[in-house]
């Protein structure tokens, strides 16, 4: 066994990374090398793809890359981050100083450019999951006996069942849970779930949050979980 590769022992289950990348052969390429390192491995090759597997099925670690065909890279890293804290490294062309201090400043944990070594990159991941192991993720946990929601396991459930949440209506829960207690804004919720060109599009909120409280089981005249603010946002209920 060489001292680079990281298998998983009979009780630890092996790091799962989540690569994000439009182009099939660098997909290939990763999930192979990723693979012979120990890694369980996810792949998605668009930000929408990318981001509803994060939301269903976690990580413990993002690969992802900024020149995406549905969306800027940065976008997809806004939006994540509004709702996790896993590790994410940027594998781009863009290689000037400018993207690479965008990209941190906007979340990113570490940059490589293609074209790339692989165990330049196979370090990186490894000193990255070493500094955001299972314990270094503290995100809430929510259950009044009735609704239970786990961000950090990304599991939502009522009365014991499991509720299946939509990409958006997954977001939309963990900011506002994220925030318990305190009102977050109409504009700050359309920009982080659709982008800066919809914070007037207050309708795309109405119908999500609808949909939402649908499956929460919460009644929008008598709100149990999610209360709305007129003309301000949205707020989680803490438990009382």
């Amino acid at each position: 066994m060489t001292e680079d590769r990281v298998p998983p022992s009979a009780t630890t289950p092996p790091a799962r990374v989540l690569v994000i990348d439009d182009e099939p052969q660098i997909r290939k390429f990763l999930d192979i090398a990723l693979r012979a390192q120990g890694y369980a491995v996810e792949l998605a090759d668009t930000g929408g793809a990318g981001l509803e597997a994060l939301a269903t099925r976690g990580a413990d670690l993002v690969v992802l890359d900024l020149g995406l065909p549905d969306r800027d890279g940065h976008e997809v890293l806004r939006e994540l981050r509004q709702w996790s804290s896993v590790p994410v490294i940027l594998l781009t062309v863009r290689a000037g100083e400018t993207e690479k201090v965008a990209a941190l400043d906007g979340g990113a944990n570490d940059y490589v450019t293609k074209p790339f070594g692989v165990q330049e990159l196979m370090a990186r991941i490894r000193a990255l999951l070493r500094a955001h192991g299972p314990q270094g993720e503290t995100l809430p946990v929510f259950d009044d006996g009735r609704l239970h929601i786990d961000l950090a396991r990304r599991e939502v459930s009522l009365d014991g069942v499991a509720v299946v949440l939509a990409r958006k209506e997954y977001a939309l829960l963990a900011m506002l849970v994220q925030h318990a207690g305190r009102v977050v804004t109409q504009p700050q919720l359309l920009r982080e779930l659709w982008g800066p060109t919809h914070q007037e599009d207050t309708h795309y909120l109405r119908i999500l949050v609808g949909k939402l409280r649908h499956k929460l089981g919460d009644d929008a005249a008598a709100p149990r979980y999610i209360a709305t603010e007129p003309g301000v946002g949205l707020r989680f209920i803490e438990k009382r």
